[in-house]
């Protein structure tokens, strides 16, 4: 009734209006209007009209003076008390905008979390205007070079994600589920906005494409100026995705978030009734969103930041790791250099004495058998020490040729049929006179039969001489060595172990780990000026790979001795038995 034109057009600033039939008046008021009399007077506040009292009766009724008076009386006092209501809520209105104004201008200053800033934006906004709901989306483009607004209006590809909500109707604020933005309110949003906030489950979908919703497609295009909507009569009804619902809230409010000529987003406000949307209002929106950009842009320029910090910082630590490597590296080989080094010192060592004292040696048989009147006795003698010293030298450069051809693998593997039951024998019996002199014993125990190998026999009788060579030195007077032949048979191994076995000092774990190294002496040796060069074992060592078999080595204490029992396995790979075929 308050809109009838009729009504409008009759009332005077002061004066009441009475009318005693409307019905009589205008008939096609008859059927709209359940009121026949009314008596109305608009109310003024500093002679401005701020509001109207209507007193309307069902039937028709003629209005006294006494009531005129009587309603005239009342309006100034009813004006005064409507223009103090309007001033409270213009006063409340102004401080919940300062509120969010302050709100969002110190999470900005204090480096909050996007996502914070952006919830307290769209709750606050939303309280503050008085509106159901509020939603903020983020535009993710396809091409990240795209600009929003060419000079062809071209319409990017674009994804757009649904940041947060706001609704008084579900008393939510939600974000998408997983993104950037989906964490909780800060301590700085206020207990009104914090009531809001639950575990939501939104009717919006969490993402889209641009080209999906004709709102966002307009509002794109008008950027940086606002989607504007009263009523959803506005636009027209078949626009597709229905993302925002304009059935159930017709009043839509979308404003840009933009900086520097790039479209972030939109900011959405909507309401269950049509209403229009105040300057002041747009004013206020415009402004939040221009600090949600603001914090969006800050929160992508630290982002990028930190990226590169981060990629700075893997490449320095991928750099420390390749220069630790490398420092590892060089120090393992100037501790090889040490080692080697020191190494060489003792072979010159050991080459010297091997070298001078024979050398010396032949030099003073020499000078005595120049002598005409030595006897014939003594030039004999003289003669066996030069040919004895001389096949020491021989033996000793042999050795070193050896050793160099093996490990160059310049020496070819000459595999020959052989009894091992007769190498064994052929090599026991010169050791066994060697060593009478002091005392020492060889007990063989050789396998029951014979065993043929395919194999070098040069090499391998070396590697047997070798290995009894050493056991002749370092064992004590008086003790026993024995060599032992086994037969390994299973589903894996078809092979033969030579066990030899010696008593005598103890060889520690350190030196066993080096033992087969070129020109490595072991204390003992040094210690009892025991003659060699360090080459024999290293010898034995090249020449088992040679004949790919392989050799270890244990020292164990005897109980209750200074003694250590030492043995030397070496296993070789038998390939066939005669006594099968």
């Amino acid at each position: 009734m308050l809109l009838n034109p009729l009504l409008e057009d009759n009332l005077s600033n002061n004066e009441p209006l009475a009318i005693s039939d409307i019905h009589a008046i205008e008939t096609r008021f008859a059927v709209e209007d359940p009121v026949r009399a009314v008596l109305v007077i608009q109310t003024q506040f500093q002679s401005q009209a701020n509001g109207l009292i209507v007193i309307g009766r069902s039937q028709p009724f003629e209005w006294t003076d006494v009531e005129k008076g009587l309603l005239k009386a009342v309006a100034d006092s009813v004006a005064i008390a409507i223009s103090q209501v309007q001033l409270q809520r213009q006063l409340r209105i102004a401080t919940q905008y300062q509120t969010l104004i302050n709100q969002l201008t110190m999470a900005i200053r204090s480096a909050i979390e996007v996502n914070q800033i952006l919830q307290m934006a769209i709750a606050g906004t939303a309280q503050a205007l008085e509106v159901e709901r509020g939603f903020i989306l983020l535009l993710k483009y396809v091409d990240p070079l795209f600009k929003t607004r060419s000079l062809t209006k071209a319409l990017p590809k674009a994804k757009v994600t649904v940041a947060c909500e706001y609704n008084t109707g579900e008393q939510a604020a939600i974000s998408e589920p997983g993104s950037a933005l989906g964490e909780s309110f800060a301590d700085n949003i206020s207990s009104e906005q914090t009531s809001s906030i639950n575990p939501l489950s939104s009717t919006l979908p969490s993402s889209f494409l641009l080209s999906d919703c004709y709102l966002c497609q307009q509002a794109f295009q008008k950027a940086p100026e606002p989607v504007i909507i009263t009523d959803k009569q506005d636009i027209p009804t078949s626009n597709g995705f229905d993302l925002f619902d304009l059935e159930t809230m017709p009043a839509l409010l979308m404003v840009p978030l933009e900086s520097q000529g790039t479209v972030l987003g939109f900011l959405v406000l909507q309401h269950h009734q049509p209403r229009s949307w105040q300057s002041e209002e747009l004013e206020l929106v415009k402004w939040v969103s221009a600090q949600a950009s603001t914090a969006i842009i800050q929160h992508q320029s630290i982002r990028v930041r930190q990226d590169l910090v981060e990629e700075r910082t893997a490449q320095l630590q991928r750099s420390l790791e390749v220069q630790a490597k490398l420092y590892d590296k060089m120090r393992q080989q100037v501790e090889q250099l040490r080692q080697l080094n020191q190494i060489k010192d003792e072979f010159i060592n050991a080459i010297n004495h091997e070298l001078k004292t024979p050398l010396t040696t032949m030099s003073v048989a020499i000078r005595m058998l120049r002598q005409a009147e030595l006897p014939t006795e003594r030039r004999a003698k003289y003669l066996e020490i030069l040919d004895q010293q001389c096949t020491q030298e021989i033996n000793l450069i042999t050795d070193l040729l050896t050793l160099q051809k093996v490990e160059s693998k310049k020496s070819p593997i000459e595999l020959q049929k052989i009894d091992l039951k007769q190498v064994i024998q052929n090599l026991a019996e010169p050791f066994a006179k060697k060593w009478a002199d002091k005392g020492l014993t060889l007990e063989i125990d050789p396998p029951t039969r014979s065993l043929m190998l395919q194999t070098d026999s040069d090499s391998l009788n070396r590697i047997i001489e070798e290995l009894l060579t050493n056991a002749g030195k370092f064992s004590e007077p008086d003790s026993i060595v024995s060599l032992r032949v086994t037969h390994q048979v299973s589903q894996k191994v078809n092979q033969i172990a030579l066990c030899l076995t010696n008593t005598g000092a103890c060889i520690s774990p350190t030196e066993v780990e080096h033992i087969f190294e070129k020109f490595r002496r072991g204390q003992v040796a040094i210690q009892n000026a025991v003659q060699g060069t360090g080459l024999g074992l290293a010898l034995v060592k090249s020449l088992v790979q040679h004949i790919n078999g392989a050799i270890a080595l244990t020292s164990c204490p005897i109980e209750d001795t200074q003694s250590c029992e030492t043995c030397f396995t070496l296993t070789l790979p038998l390939v066939f038995d005669l006594t099968k075929i």
